[in-house]
């Protein structure tokens, strides 16, 4: 849970001007949950606010108002969604914060049942309502102040939930809440594919892709604040273009980014492998600044499974995928997420994926039990299996993946890589935590720098001298850059 003061943000006046005098300033907090593209649309809300007169506090105690922005995906999300407003409505009962505005992806899926469960909150948000957020806290502190929440309403009292857009949203003159040195660049909305298990499509609509002018546009924005590395994000990264050119302009996008001065590193997460062109595959090789790192998620290899999950992709054209990928990019560093536990998984189509992850040895792996999701086709397939079955089987294939990851570590002892310095190290003196090019922030591993007057957002050269479990301890080589 990020609950945020904003690394970012713009010193602001403690009074704005109202046309009869002044008045005071409007707190408020936000906490930002899910994924980054949630973090995006936090941004987005977070600068909206502040265009408004609003002023951030870093905690949500004393806050006018506080918005949660949600995250619907899987019921653990969900729940954790559920805890955070409740946590907020309790400081809002005791006095100790104003309103309470829900926004995001559980907001937008669950309108109805949310307000069942929580009728205190003085307003709720969808996904797409974001760009009236100001409004909404508007309504919200009146409504905190002037009845028992949203919930004693006659609902709705203003609508926040517009449809999906045909056009992807802009980004700009976000407030972010990722350190001043790295910032996520989302180029679509939405998606697609229809993949079994998955809700996204009903809560954030068809694939939009937004214009490769206003992505070079936002990523100037981004350097012009001292952004540093970009981490290229969508719902299905390797699916841009097509609804607005007619093609992948994937790899096109990613040249024209490189060409923003300021970025040093240029990641991509995301890239669903039934899109990949000898085009988007020589631009992830060989275009300046895009660093040999990927991220893949596949979900599983058995193509009965794959099937059933609507993938539109086989275990044959995967494996000739990451074989051309790993030829034409030399130190490439993949990550990929799997679902285990998916209705109807047997024993067997189980090992083939253990098989298949000692064979491929990924540097980086997240594995997941399968969620089952109202309103999903999945949902409604023979061979639903105990929650314990599915743990067991997370932790089998993460043994697995767990002395792959090891040995990775282990290789890379007596390299030199360049990292980036994300901060001081907690807990050794004259030490920094750093990342390599193989190590998205918040996702992957670190690496403990021993040097000396070391800034984040600093590139320097490391000697890794050990590997430490998943980590990389190391000592800074030359000057920073």
């Amino acid at each position: 849970m990020k609950n945020l003061p904003l690394l970012t943000a713009p010193t602001r006046s403690p009074v704005v001007p109202t046309g009869e005098g002044e008045r005071m300033v409007r707190t408020f907090s936000m906490i930002s949950l899910g994924c980054p593209k949630n973090t995006v649309d936090s941004e987005r809300m977070l600068g909206k606010l502040a265009g408004e007169g609003y002023a951030l506090r870093p905690d949500a105690d004393g806050s006018d108002v506080v918005v949660v922005n949600t995250c619907g995906f899987i019921e653990p999300a969900r729940q954790e969604s559920l805890a955070v407003i409740r946590e907020m409505l309790a400081l809002k009962k005791t006095g100790r914060i104003g309103a309470v505005v829900v926004a995001g992806c559980m907001a937008e899926r669950q309108r109805e049942t949310l307000l069942e469960q929580v009728p205190e909150v003085d307003q709720i948000v969808g996904v797409f309502g974001r760009e009236d957020i100001a409004r909404a806290v508007e309504l919200a502190t009146l409504k905190a102040k002037t009845t028992g929440g949203l919930g004693s309403w006659e609902f709705p009292a203003h609508d926040f939930f517009p449809p999906a857009p045909v056009r992807a949203l802009d980004d700009t003159a976000r407030l972010r809440i990722t350190p001043r040195h790295f910032a996520y660049l989302k180029i679509s909305e939405g998606c697609d594919r229809l993949c079994t298990y998955c809700a996204i499509p009903k809560m954030r609509g068809k694939h939009v892709t937004k214009a490769i002018e206003e992505v070079v546009r936002e990523a100037h924005e981004l350097a012009a604040d001292g952004v540093r590395e970009l981490i290229i994000v969508a719902q299905d990264t390797t699916y841009y273009g097509f609804d607005l050119y007619g093609q992948s302009r994937l790899a096109d996008l990613l040249r024209a980014v490189s060409q923003v001065d300021g970025i040093e590193w240029i990641r991509v997460l995301y890239a669903y492998p039934e899109h990949f062109t000898d085009e988007v595959i020589e631009a992830l090789a060989t275009t300046d600044k895009v660093i040999p790192y990927l991220d893949m998620p596949l979900q599983h290899i058995n193509d009965r499974v794959l099937k059933r999950m609507l993938r539109r992709v086989d275990r044959a054209s995967t494996e000739k995928l990451i074989e051309r990928l790993r030829k034409d990019i030399p130190d490439l560093a993949m990550r990929t997420t799997f679902i285990v536990g998916f209705p109807g998984e047997t024993d067997a189509e189980y090992e083939e994926l253990k098989q298949f992850v000692v064979g491929m040895r990924f540097e980086r792996m997240g594995v997941f039990p399968y969620s089952r999701e109202p309103g999903t086709p999945a949902d409604k397939l023979d061979g639903h299996m105990p929650e314990d079955v599915k743990k067991a089987r997370v932790a089998g294939v993460m043994e697995i993946q767990q002395g792959v990851a090891f040995g990775w570590a282990q290789s890379q002892v007596g390299r030199e890589h360049p990292v980036v310095i994300d901060g001081l190290d907690p807990e050794f003196a004259n030490h920094f935590r750093g990342r390599t090019y193989a190590d998205t922030p918040d996702i992957d591993c670190a690496v403990r720098v021993k040097g000396k007057s070391l800034r984040p957002g600093d590139f320097v050269k490391v000697k890794v001298t050990a590997a430490d479990g998943y980590d990389l301890a190391g000592r800074a080589v030359g000057r920073p850059w």
